[in-house]
C-alpha cells in the first residue's frame, strides 16, 4: 500500500460530516460506503446519520495515519491496560507522550515508594488571579495499576533510555479554564467533585470514609469515555438491559478488547471517541475547554519533538479516546493551523504530593459505580493469567516483587504500513458477540463465598440460597442475551436471593459481593516519598511504637511520670489534636492552661487519615511551624476579633510554649479590641483575659506588657460602649453583663495602671435601659458602685411584684439579677430571696402560668449561673423536711418586727374596748415608740412621770377621744409601716 502523508487541516473531518477526501482511496473506504448505503437505507438521505457514521470512519482513519503513533485509552480500563503492555512490549517507545498535567511530572518518581491506588495532588492555600472563595484548589489523578497510564510510567521510569513526557495543561490552567460564574446549562462541563456520593445505598460508614479519601479536589482523569449527551447514555444503557454506565461499558466493550489484538482495539476506541464527540450536544459546555487542551498538548509535543530532535516514529502518544478523534486544526505533526499561545500561569503558589486513594474514592471522584474499579482490578488478573502477560511494575514498589522489563525486538512502523492502517473495524463490527461459555466452577465458588460471608454478617443464609443464586445468575444472563454471568449479573442475584427485609450488620448483600469480587483496596503513600513534615512526625512517634501504615485505630499509652523522655510524644500528639483531630483523639489526659496530666491514652489513626497528614506537609517543614502559621493568620485575619486573638495566645501557650508568639499575639489583641465597634465577643474575651492573668501570676514573676495594655484599654473601651450598648436592643444580655464583669473584675488592676473610677460610674449612670432584664442589670451595677442602697433596691422588686402588669416580665428581671451575678456576686442571696418570696406571695393563678417562663428564661439566659443560685439555696433553706414547717426566712426577720410595732399601732387606733388605764401604761412602759413618732412628726415631746390623781381619769378620756376619731392614729400607723425597716 502507497505510504499516506498525515492529512492537512484543510481535509480535516468536521463533527458534521465527512471529509471531501475520496473515499475509494482510503483504507476504510469500504466500510465507509457500507456504512452510509445502511445509514441511507434506514434514515435517508436528508438526515445527518449518514454523515455521522463516515465521519468516525474519517476520524479512525486520520489517527491511524498520524505519524506520531496515537494510543487511545480509557481510564482505569483493563483491556487499555493490556493493550498498553503488549505495545510497549513490541515497539518499545524510546519517548512516551502522556496525557497528564505537566506540572505533576516529578511525583512520578515516588510511585515506587507507594502501595497503589494512590493519586498525585496538586495543592494550593495561597490564592491569586482565582476568586477568594475557591479556596484551598486542589487538582488529584488516581493512580492504579489497571491502568493504561500507570502501565506506561511503571515501563518509561525503569528504563534508563525512555523519556517520560506529560503534556496536558498545568494544574494552574485547569482553574483558569474554569467558568468564574458558570450558566446553568453548564453545570456538565464543571469537573467532578470528589465529594458527591456514588449511586446506591450504602450502609457501611467506613465505605464513605474511603470515598472521601481526595477531598474536595477536581479530579483528572486519562481517557474520560462517557457519552455527554443524556439522551444516548439512557437508550444504551436501555437497549443494553444495564443499570449504569460502568456496566454497559464493561459488557459491550471491555469484555470484548481484553482479548483483541492492538490494531482492532486503537481502531475501536477510537471510534467509540469518535460517536461520543459527533453525539454530544452543539453548545456543550466542556467542549471549548477540550478542544483547548487538545491544541495544548499538541503545541508541547512539537516543542518537545523539535528541541529534542526525536524521531516520530519512536514516540508514542497516550491520550483518551476523545481526544484521539480531535477536529482541531493544530492536530498532528504536519499540521499548519496557526500555533496555540499557551499562556502564563497564576502567581499562585502550588504544592505537589502523593495522597492515599482507593477504589470506592475513584468511583466516587468520577461517579462510576460502586464495585466498577474492584471488578475492573479482578477482571485485570484474571486476563494477567488467562493470556500469560507480564505487566509493568516499578523496580522496589510495594505489593509486588521487581521483574525486569524485556520484550521482543521492536520491528519499525511507519505511517501507511499493513499493520498501522488495515481495516480491522469492518470484521469487528460484522462479527458477532462471542458468547463466552459458561464457567461453572467460577460462578459456584462465588455463590458458596457469598453465603459464607453473608453468614458472617449476620444474615441467616443456608446452602439453598447458594444454589438460588447461581441458578438466579444464569437466569439473569439469559434474559440479557449473555452466555456468561456477569460479576453485576451476580450482585443483583444475590441481593435478590439473601437480602431481605433488614439488614442485620454493616454491610448490605450488594457491598459484601464488592469485597467478595476484589474489595475496596486502599493504597498507602510511602515513607520516602512523603513531605518533610509527615516524616517528621512520624520519626517523632517512633518510641511509642505504632504501626504508621496500619489503617486500624491503634492505642497508645504514655506514663510521663514513670518515663520523662515520653514527654516530647506527648506535646506531639496534642499538635496533632489541635490540627488534625481525626488523627489523633486522645481518651485520658487534659491540655490546659498550668495543667498537665501524669498519664495519657491517645486513640491513634495515623495510617488512615494520611492524606490529610500529607496536606499538612504542605504548609510547613515542622507541625510546631505549620500551627504557628495557623495562629498568626487567624489573629491577622480581616474578620479577626479580640478574642480570636486571646485564643490563639492561649494555645501558642499550650502547645508550643512560646512566649515570643504569646506576646505578638497579645499585642494584636489589643489592637483588634480598640478597633471593635460591637461588644459581641465580650464573653468570650472575659473568659481568656481571665484565664490569661490567673495563668501568668501563677507561672510568671511579672505579667507581660500587653496584658496591661489590654486591661487599660478594655476598661476605657468598655465604660465607653456601656451606654449604648444598655440602649440597643440588638446587644445581647449576655454580652452586656461580661461587659460589667470586665469592669467590675478588672478594676482594682485597672485603676493601679492609671484609669479613673469616675468613667465607670458616669457610664454606670448614663445607662437608662427599657429592656426589663437590661433594667435589672442596672440596677446591680449600681448596686454594686454604691449608687443604689439594698433598701432600695428591695422596694423596686416589691413594686414589681405588687403591680399586676408587671408580673408577667418578671421573669426577665430576674434573668437580668441572674446575669448580673457574673459581675456582682455578692447579688445571689438578694435573687434566691427575690424568687422566694415571688413564689411565696404570687397567688397559684398567677404563679403557674409564670413558672415555665421563669425556668425557660433561666435555662436559655443563664444556664451556666443556675448552679450558683441552688447551692445559695442550699445554704438558705433548711436540709431537713421537718424543719420546713419552722423555718423562718432570713430576709422575714425585720419585716415580721415592722409588723409588729405596725399591729400595735392598729390596736391603739381601734376601739378602745379596755380602760384607759391600759393604754396608758403601755405607753409608759414602752416610751420608744412615741419618741420614734414624735422624731417623725418633727416635735420634741416631753413625758409626764406623775400618776393622774383622779385614778386614769385623763387617760379614760384620752381614749375615748381616739376612739371618737380614729383618723390621727390611722395615719401614724399608715407612715410607720411605708418607712423602711432599718
Amino acid at each position: 500500500m502507497t505510504t499516506l502523508s498525515p492529512q492537512s487541516p484543510a481535509s480535516a473531518p468536521s463533527p458534521e460530516g465527512p471529509p471531501s477526501t475520496s473515499s475509494g482511496a482510503l483504507p476504510f473506504g469500504a466500510l465507509r460506503e457500507q456504512l452510509r448505503d445502511a445509514a441511507a437505507a434506514f434514515a435517508g438521505d436528508a438526515g445527518a446519520v449518514p454523515g455521522i457514521l463516515s465521519g468516525m470512519v474519517d476520524d479512525v482513519d486520520r489517527a491511524l495515519r498520524e505519524e506520531l503513533e496515537i494510543f487511545p485509552v480509557c481510564h482505569h480500563s483493563p483491556a487499555s491496560a493490556l493493550a498498553m503492555v503488549r505495545r510497549l512490549r513490541v515497539k518499545q517507545p524510546k519517548i512516551i507522550y502522556l496525557e497528564l498535567c505537566e506540572d505533576l511530572r516529578p511525583l512520578l518518581d515516588e510511585l515506587r515508594n507507594c502501595r497503589l491506588p494512590v493519586a498525585l495532588q496538586a495543592f494550593a492555600t495561597d490564592i491569586d488571579g482565582f476568586p477568594p472563595d475557591w479556596a484551598p484548589l486542589s487538582v488529584v489523578a488516581p493512580i492504579t495499576e489497571a491502568s493504561a497510564e500507570y502501565q506506561a510510567i511503571a515501563y518509561a521510569l525503569d528504563s534508563p533510555d525512555v523519556e517520560l513526557v506529560l503534556v496536558d495543561r498545568s494544574t494552574d490552567h485547569v482553574f483558569q479554564w474554569t467558568p468564574r460564574e458558570p450558566a446553568e446549562p453548564a453545570q456538565a462541563a464543571l469537573p467532578p467533585a470528589a465529594g458527591g456520593k456514588a449511586s446506591g445505598a450504602e450502609s457501611d460508614t467506613a465505605r464513605h470514609d474511603e470515598a472521601a479519601l481526595h477531598g474536595d479536589a477536581v479530579g483528572i482523569e486519562i481517557g474520560d469515555l462517557r457519552p455527554r449527551f443524556a439522551e444516548l447514555e439512557a437508550h444504551l444503557l436501555h437497549h443494553g438491559k444495564v443499570r449504569h454506565w460502568s456496566e454497559w461499558w464493561d459488557q459491550y466493550v471491555e469484555q470484548p478488547l481484553v482479548g483483541a489484538d492492538y490494531e482492532t482495539y486503537r481502531q475501536v476506541m477510537v471510534m467509540i471517541g469518535s460517536l461520543f464527540r459527533r453525539l454530544r450536544p452543539d453548545r456543550h459546555a466542556r467542549g471549548a475547554q477540550d478542544e483547548d487542551r487538545e491544541r495544548y498538548m499538541w503545541t508541547r509535543m512539537r516543542e518537545h519533538l523539535a528541541a529534542s530532535g526525536a524521531d516520530p516514529v519512536q514516540c508514542l502518544y497516550v491520550c483518551g479516546a476523545f481526544h484521539a478523534a480531535s477536529p482541531v486544526e493544530q492536530f498532528g505533526l504536519a499540521a499548519e493551523g496557526e500555533p496555540y499561545e499557551i499562556g502564563p500561569r497564576t502567581e499562585t503558589r502550588w504544592m505537589y504530593g502523593l495522597i492515599p486513594s482507593s477504589h470506592s474514592a475513584i468511583e466516587a471522584q468520577f461517579q462510576l459505580a460502586p464495585g466498577a474499579v474492584s471488578i475492573a482490578s479482578a477482571t485485570w488478573a484474571k486476563a494477567l493469567k488467562r493470556g500469560r502477560v507480564t505487566p509493568f511494575r516499578l523496580a522496589g514498589q510495594e505489593g509486588g516483587k521487581k521483574r525486569e522489563v524485556r520484550g521482543r525486538a521492536a520491528h519499525a512502523l511507519v505511517p501507511g504500513s499493513p499493520e498501522g492502517g488495515t481495516d480491522r473495524l469492518s470484521g469487528f463490527l460484522a462479527t458477532p458477540p462471542v458468547l463466552d461459555e459458561l464457567d461453572e466452577a467460577e460462578l459456584l465458588g462465588w455463590s458458596v463465598d457469598i453465603v459464607r460471608l453473608a453468614r458472617r454478617n449476620g444474615y441467616l443464609a443456608s446452602t439453598a440460597d447458594a444454589i438460588a443464586v447461581f441458578e438466579t445468575s444464569i437466569l439473569l444472563a439469559g434474559m440479557r442475551g449473555r452466555g456468561r454471568p456477569t460479576p453485576y449479573d451476580f450482585e443483583d442475584a444475590a441481593v435478590t436471593c439473601i437480602e431481605k427485609d433488614t439488614v442485620p450488620g454493616r454491610r448490605d448483600v450488594r457491598r459484601l459481593c464488592e469485597i467478595l469480587l476484589g474489595g475496596d483496596r486502599i493504597g498507602a503513600v510511602g515513607y520516602d516519598a512523603l513531605p518533610p513534615l509527615a516524616r517528621d512526625v512520624l520519626d517523632r512517634l517512633e518510641p511509642l511504637g505504632l504501626n504508621p501504615s496500619a489503617r486500624t485505630n491503634q492505642r497508645a499509652l504514655l506514663d510521663l511520670q514513670a518515663d520523662p523522655g515520653l514527654k516530647p510524644c506527648s506535646d506531639l500528639l496534642w499538635i496533632l489534636r489541635r490540627l488534625l483531630a481525626d488523627v489523633a483523639r486522645p481518651i485520658m489526659g487534659t491540655r490546659r492552661l498550668g495543667e498537665r496530666a501524669i498519664q495519657e491514652s491517645w486513640d491513634l489513626a495515623i495510617g488512615r487519615n494520611q492524606r490529610s497528614l500529607v496536606q499538612l506537609g504542605y504548609e510547613g517543614v515542622t507541625i510546631e511551624q505549620v500551627l504557628e502559621q495557623r495562629l498568626r493568620r487567624d489573629a491577622w485575619a480581616p474578620e479577626a476579633t479580640a478574642a480570636t486573638a486571646l485564643e490563639a495566645v492561649e494555645e501558642a501557650i499550650v502547645y508550643l510554649g512560646s512566649r515570643r508568639l504569646a506576646d505578638d499575639l497579645g499585642a494584636r489583641a489589643v489592637e483588634l479590641l480598640t478597633a471593635e465597634r460591637t461588644v459581641d465577643g465580650a464573653p468570650r474575651v472575659l473568659r481568656r483575659i481571665r484565664r490569661l492573668l490567673a495563668h501568668y501570676r501563677a507561672a510568671e514573676p511579672e505579667l507581660p506588657r500587653w496584658c496591661e495594655r489590654f486591661v487599660t484599654a478594655g476598661y476605657a473601651h468598655y465604660c465607653t460602649l456601656l451606654p449604648t450598648a444598655f440602649a440597643d436592643e440588638a446587644t445581647g444580655l449576655r454580652q452586656v453583663a461580661a461587659m460589667l464583669g470586665f469592669l467590675f473584675e478588672m478594676e482594682s488592676f485597672a485603676l493601679s495602671l492609671g484609669c479613673d473610677h469616675t468613667q465607670l460610674e458616669l457610664a454606670v449612670r448614663q445607662s437608662h435601659p427599657e429592656a426589663p432584664d437590661k433594667v435589672a442589670l442596672v440596677w446591680a451595677a449600681r448596686s454594686r458602685l454604691g449608687l443604689m442602697s439594698s433598701a432600695e433596691l428591695r422596694s423596686c422588686c416589691a413594686e414589681l411584684l405588687a403591680n399586676p402588669l408587671v408580673i408577667p416580665a418578671f421573669p426577665r428581671y430576674m434573668s437580668g439579677f441572674v446575669q448580673a451575678l457574673e459581675p456582682v456576686p455578692t447579688l445571689t442571696p438578694f435573687v434566691v430571696e427575690q424568687i422566694s418570696t415571688a413564689f411565696a406571695r404570687l397567688p397559684d393563678s398567677v404563679l403557674l402560668p409564670w413558672l415555665p417562663k421563669l425556668i425557660a428564661t433561666l435555662r436559655d439566659g443563664a444556664r451556666e449561673l443556675v448552679p450558683v443560685l441552688v447551692r445559695e439555696a442550699g445554704r438558705t433553706f433548711p436540709a431537713a423536711l421537718s424543719a420546713v414547717d419552722a423555718w423562718v426566712p432570713p430576709w422575714s426577720a425585720r419585716s415580721a418586727a415592722s409588723e409588729a410595732e405596725a399591729g400595735g399601732a392598729d390596736a391603739a387606733s381601734g376601739p378602745v374596748a379596755a380602760p384607759g388605764t391600759v393604754v396608758a401604761r403601755l405607753l409608759a412602759a414602752h416610751p420608744a415608740a412615741c419618741d420614734a413618732v414624735a422624731g417623725a412628726l418633727g416635735y420634741d415631746a416631753g413625758w409626764q412621770t406623775t400618776e393622774p390623781a383622779d385614778g386614769g381619769a385623763e387617760w379614760q378620756e384620752a381614749g375615748e377621744l381616739l376612739s371618737r376619731h380614729p383618723q390621727t392614729a390611722d395615719a401614724v400607723a399608715g407612715l410607720l409601716q411605708l418607712r423602711p425597716v432599718g
